[in-house]
């Protein structure tokens, strides 16, 4: 799972395997270990929400979904999910992790989705 923080927004990209989790009622965690022993975890996981929302508590940021919610999106062509009230902070963004459409070194698309645009565009 991919984390992306830009001011008051989050955005995560889950592979394959994580929706698949997902749409399975599991929870999908990362965790960033630091060199003075501290670490940062973020997750997605099913919860008792009626929105996707997210907490930071400790460390941890915890974005949650409804288990029909998240099982829905993970069994289907849908791409994302995406919290939309604009009285809510942060502005949420759960989304399919797509394979690139241009190859770059150090980029493993081995467990992506794959791209609705490949072989329709050139570059």
């Amino acid at each position: 799972m991919k984390l992306r923080l830009l001011g008051d927004s989050i955005r995560l990209r889950l592979t394959r395997s994580e929706v698949a989790r997902i749409g399975a009622g599991q929870s999908v965690v990362e965790t960033t270990h630091f060199s003075d022993g501290g670490q940062f975890e973020f997750a997605l996981c099913e919860g008792q929400v009626d929105r996707v929302e997210a907490r930071f508590d400790s460390g941890r940021l915890t974005v949650m979904a409804n288990a029909e919610l998240l099982k829905t999106w993970a069994a289907t062509d849908r791409v994302a999910l995406v919290e939309k009230d604009s009285t809510v902070t942060p502005q949420i963004l759960v989304e399919k992790d797509f394979n690139c459409l241009v190859p770059r070194d150090g980029n493993d698309d081995a467990d992506t989705f794959t791209h609705p645009e490949e072989g329709h565009r050139t570059c």
